[in-house]
């Protein structure tokens, strides 16, 4: 758990009141008479108004408030304000807020005094312990209640796609590790310590999940995706909305729409021109997003920078209103992507000038604008487009009312305040969000080869072990700017010499940097190493020659996968394949890890080195996860979330995909001209121990359109001698439609943990939406025909088939 000297406060006086618990505060208490047995007096009229009353009707309340809105006050709700060391520049209110433009209020106030890693500008001495934090955001909330004109309550934001970005939150592997369990349960977990932490610090509203599909894994920002298939993405996804929600807190997925595939994957100042088709856009890049809203009540949704179609989404009426709202029934608000407004002119130029932005954004249907500038910049323009009449107030008041009913829905106009503050320190990176955050790091690893059964290794086979690689020792790469700062990160080497102990020496060598001088230029021709490149090879050299054993931990770090980090390639960055073939050449044992945040073409390691493992960007226990997974504590069972190709000119090659779209050209698995597999399939993993499949029962199998759900079981039974899970998959082929369907597509999929020697009986169901598709007309309909049913362990590994007839 992360240990900080606790900091010396201000002047604390604990404030009750009827109405909450009890709320402490770090300045003394006020005089102020609004706070009464069952209602707060908000605009202090000494009288209970409509939307001051807990009893009244929710619309009721939405009604009455906009009602007493001066133009002033419901433009300021309309604007986020970046928090302390981004925009804002003091942590606490003072006398001068009065005279900004948010004595009006505001809508939300965003990273407000979370120590965001790596921007120095944002420490602050209020981050932590949780309960200051706490206290601190009450003194900023009080601000609103007790010096605004009508004390609207602020909506604090956050990130949180790997835990809460704040100080010494509990940290979680990056969301393709995440992916890569294919656990909802876990991801309920995640998002339960994740709103829960959110909640008693003093947040609102948590920027996650990321739903967007990396179909393209030369795009930067892969490492921040559930994985590549809608099916997944859409059921993990639903998961953290649920569980964040229950937590009563807002969970705001990004990023909406179709953000993940601008053109040749290129982020940076690119980040757009998608080529999707309509029915691929429906099919496959909206579908996460369309379940969340649906079945999750998503509260929040951030709205994209990229276009499509030639319309840039955040100034999209079809997309913000009409899918969204008129199709979709969302209740919630949106939120703009930081410059995604000011993108309208700057990157898409369809505007003439920022005020010409906010019209097109706000006639669209954005609620929120969010950007790194101070809130005003959008304030004042929009004022004067509703004074020239270019917007109506009815627009106004639609966007308000839903930034307001969200407020009223959280309990704010109840209860604005943190209660019971010094409790988060109790609750933040607890004992047993700990456990959770282990158990993440361990179920995102992915074995990825294992030919000669080196693993798991016998801790005590080999006297002297050589830890190298750029990522032996590097920690950064579970520290993200959008998740928790300050936490203890256990580094490969860390977590291999605690397990081992006594039992072996555990030795290190650098071996080589990530890249050198010479990269990015060597993606495009191999560049023999520098002088200081070779060296770190030869040093590792020298120590492999007086190890027995050799972990070589390989792969990216922050500066080469992330937000504007977009590649050319796929291969090892700089010389890290130089230092695995030199280690190959000494003739030693080679466990490769692979710590990445996007598939690699890692087609020679696949070629040479017998043990592979996959870890992702294992997140703060990932040191420890890996060694346990060497040494046969624990046994890997997660699952590729996303396809590994062999090259990046086999790009796009994804999961799912068209029929006959990825077919070769005959001669097998290398045509007259190209490659034609995957080096590794979506749903690929293996194990230390072996899975059959037996007995599968389709009921009914012969039913028609209008059935209400299918029974797909069948047994799994642990044939090996080490415990272990297995990821059971279920996938759906329609056999002839209408239109031209996917070769497979995921239905079902399930975790399971047997013993050696254990059978468990498993059930999935099937439900209308699962054989459906969009017919010509763009209609989702359930067409008559045959379907096959593939059960396996990967997208390409069938163990069990069948068939359900729909007449």
């Amino acid at each position: 758990m992360k240990i900080k000297q606790l900091i010396p406060l201000l002047i604390i006086g604990a404030v009750s009141y009827n109405t909450v618990s009890a709320q402490e505060f770090i300045s003394k208490k006020r005089k102020v008479k609004i706070y009464h047995d069952s209602w707060i007096d908000f605009n202090k009229n000494n009288k209970k108004e409509i939307y001051e009353d807990p009893n009244q009707p929710l619309d009721a309340r939405v009604n009455d408030l906009i009602s007493q809105m001066s133009l002033d006050e419901k433009t300021c709700q309309m604007a986020t304000l970046y928090g302390f060391g981004r925009v804002l520049q003091d942590e606490l209110p003072n006398a001068d807020w009065k005279n900004r433009v948010y004595k009006d209020g505001i809508g939300n106030i965003d990273e407000h005094l979370n120590g965001l890693a790596y921007h120095k500008s944002a420490e602050t001495e209020y981050s932590w312990p949780p309960s200051n934090h706490a206290k601190a955001i009450n003194e900023v909330q009080r601000f609103f209640v007790e010096d605004t004109r009508l004390g609207i309550p602020v909506d604090f934001t956050n990130e949180g796609i790997r835990g809460l970005c704040h100080d010494g939150a509990t940290s979680f592997p990056a969301q393709i590790g995440i992916g890569s369990t294919w656990d909802k349960d876990l991801v309920s977990e995640i998002g339960a310590i994740t709103g829960k932490e959110a909640r008693v610090l003093g947040y609102t509203n948590v920027y996650s999940p990321i739903l967007d599909l990396a179909r393209d894994p030369r795009w930067g920002r892969t490492v921040e995706c559930y994985g590549e298939d809608p099916y997944l993405v859409s059921q993990l996804g639903l998961a953290m909305v649920k569980s964040i929600k229950k937590q009563n807190v807002v969970a705001t997925a990004k990023h909406f729409a179709v953000y993940s595939a601008p053109k040749g994957g290129r982020d940076g100042d690119a980040r757009t021109d998608p080529h999707i088709t309509e029915r691929e856009m429906h099919e496959i890049y909206l579908e996460p997003f369309r379940t969340v809203v649906q079945e999750g009540g998503l509260k929040g949704i951030m709205s994209s920078y990229n276009d499509y179609n030639g319309i840039p989404v955040t100034g999209s009426h079809y997309f913000l209103t009409e899918l969204l709202r008129d199709q979709w029934g969302f209740k919630g608000y949106v939120v703009s992507d930081s410059w995604a407004v000011g993108g309208l002119k700057g990157r898409h130029h369809v505007a003439e000038d920022f005020k010409e932005t906010v019209y097109l954004s706000v006639m669209a249907g954005l609620n929120v604008r969010t950007n790194f500038s101070p809130a005003e910049d959008f304030i004042l323009p929009l004022r004067e487009l509703v004074e020239e009449g270019r917007i109506p107030m009815r627009v106004i008041d639609d966007r308000v009312k839903d930034v307001l009913r969200v407020k009223f829905e959280l309990g704010l106009f109840d209860s604005p305040y943190v209660n019971k503050a010094k409790e988060a320190d109790a609750i933040v990176h607890g004992a047993e969000s700990e456990n959770i955050a282990l158990k993440a790091s361990r179920e995102s690893l992915v074995l990825l080869k294992n030919s000669e059964n080196l693993l798991p290794i016998k801790v005590d086979a080999f006297k002297n072990i050589l830890v190298t690689g750029p990522n032996a020792k590097a920690i950064n790469h579970s520290i993200s700017r959008y998740g928790p700062s300050n936490v203890k990160i256990q580094s490969v080497y860390e977590g291999i010499k605690t397990f081992v102990g006594d039992k072996a020496n555990v030795n290190f060598a650098q071996g080589c940097d990530f890249y050198d001088a010479n990269w990015p230029k060597s993606e495009l021709y191999s560049i023999a190493p520098d002088e200081v490149q070779q060296n770190y090879i030869n040093e590792a050299i020298k120590a492999a020659g007086k190890s027995d054993l050799i972990v070589v931990a390989v792969g990216d770090n922050e500066d080469t996968v992330g937000e504007s980090k977009s590649r050319t390639s796929l291969d090892l960055p700089g010389n890290q394949l130089d230092l695995i073939k030199a280690l190959y050449a000494t003739g030693k044992p080679i466990v490769v890890v692979l710590i990445n945040g996007r598939p690699m073409s890692i087609n020679w390691v696949d070629d040479h080195i017998s043990s592979i493992i996959e870890a992702w960007f294992p997140g703060e226990y990932g040191g420890q996860a890996i060694a346990e997974a060497i040494f046969g504590a624990y046994n890997p069972g997660g699952k590729l979330s996303i396809t590994f190709p062999r090259t990046a000119g086999q790009i796009p090659y994804n999961f799912p995909y068209k029929r006959s779209s990825q077919k070769g050209q005959g001669k097998g698995d290398i045509g007259q001209t190209r490659i034609n597999t995957a080096l590794y399939p979506f749903g690929y993993g293996l194990s230390y121990t072996t899975f059959e499949y037996s007995d599968i029962k389709i009921t009914p199998d012969n039913t028609s359109k209008d059935f209400n759900s299918i029974s797909v079981s069948f047994k799994l039974k642990n044939t090996g001698e080490y415990e272990g899970d297995e990821v059971v998959q279920l996938y759906i082929q329609d056999e002839y439609a209408s239109v031209v369907t996917y070769t497979k597509v995921l239905r079902g999929f399930e975790r399971v943990t047997l013993k050696p020697g254990e059978i468990k009986e498993i059930t999935m169901t099937l439900n209308p939406k699962d054989l459906s598709l969009l017919n010509p007309e763009m209609e989702r309909v359930v067409e008559p025909g045959m379907f096959n049913v593939f059960i396996g362990s990967s997208s390409e590994d069938d163990r069990l088939t069948g068939q359900i007839i729909i007449k």
